[in-house]
């Protein structure tokens, strides 16, 4: 990503639309990018993306200039996904018990599959299962900080995150076994 210098967000936290539209221009495929990859829709993640730069652009006081600024706006864009997301309601629920481990070693999955096939398989799953793993697995974010974006326990952040492995894992496994019973024919 890009990197901005600290010049530039001074003239857009002042208001000057020309720097605002020089931000929005470096940073605007890549964010349309995180945002389609939540949303899987193109009109979705447009709407997504222009609701997150404006919030980005009128908090412009909370943005800390020791970080990155392309953390931050993907940040904000990430939460204008999961607004979206939830207003189409996640259903969520809280689980008691002890989470068992995953085995993360055993996948038995081709190598020769991409990771835009699995990023597509991904979108197969439910929606909290889908959430969970692309804020964990592709952004990056520990359980404390998914379960502070989507409002939930840090249990179910777990057990969301065990199960649509494991759901990921059977796909994968069907789809290898399709793969090969198409060769066999």
């Amino acid at each position: 990503m890009p990197q901005i210098n600290k010049k530039l967000i001074t003239k857009c936290r002042a208001g000057d639309q020309k720097s605002q539209i020089q931000v929005y221009d470096l940073y605007c495929e890549a964010m349309y990018n995180v945002a389609y990859r939540y949303l899987g829709n193109e009109e979705d993640a447009k709407d997504a993306l222009q609701d997150g730069f404006l919030k980005a652009f009128t908090r412009l006081n909370q943005f800390n200039d020791k970080f990155s600024f392309g953390s931050w706006l993907r940040r904000i864009i990430i939460n204008q996904c999961i607004d979206k997301l939830k207003r189409v309601e996640i259903e969520t629920i809280e689980l008691d018990g002890d989470i068992e481990v995953l085995d993360d070693d055993n996948w038995d999955v081709d190598i020769s599959i991409t990771k835009e096939f699995i990023l597509e398989i991904i979108t197969q799953l439910p929606t909290k299962y889908q959430i969970v793993l692309k804020l964990y697995l592709i952004e990056g974010f520990d359980h404390l900080e998914i379960s502070t974006i989507l409002e939930i326990p840090l249990k179910t952040s777990r057990t969301h995150l065990r199960r649509g492995k494991l759901k990921l894992k059977e796909l994968l496994k069907e789809t290898r076994n399709e793969a090969r019973s198409k060769r066999v024919v």
